[in-house]
């Protein structure tokens, strides 16, 4: 019977110390997911942010693709060559009369 007191002492001390090894395993791996998640959430909002970034670069590179399209069909036109002809090679109509003002 002094045995088995011993003996069922012995266990209950060996199932409180098991109970404790097992609780503290699982707030180790509680504090590392919470941790992981934390740092995980702030990369998802860096990541936000550039989507956003990207996002506003690309609406401007169409714009610009936009504005590039009409300057092409611009520059095929007919006023467009007799503005240039004008401006850079001093060309004029033959019925066209030129005044210059005096300096």
């Amino acid at each position: 019977m002094v045995r088995n007191k011993y003996a069922e002492k012995r266990a209950k001390r060996m199932r409180r110390k098991n109970l404790c090894v097992v609780a503290i395993v699982v707030l180790v791996l509680c504090c590392t997911v919470y941790y992981k998640k934390v740092d995980l959430d702030a990369k998802n909002m860096e990541y936000q942010k550039r989507i956003e970034e990207l996002e506003k670069q690309k609406k401007k590179q169409e714009q610009r693709a936009d504005e590039i399209d009409d300057y092409k069909v611009y520059v095929q036109t007919k006023k467009y060559i007799e503005e240039e002809a004008r401006t850079k090679l001093g060309l004029v109509y033959p019925d066209e009369i030129i005044f210059e003002a005096e300096d």
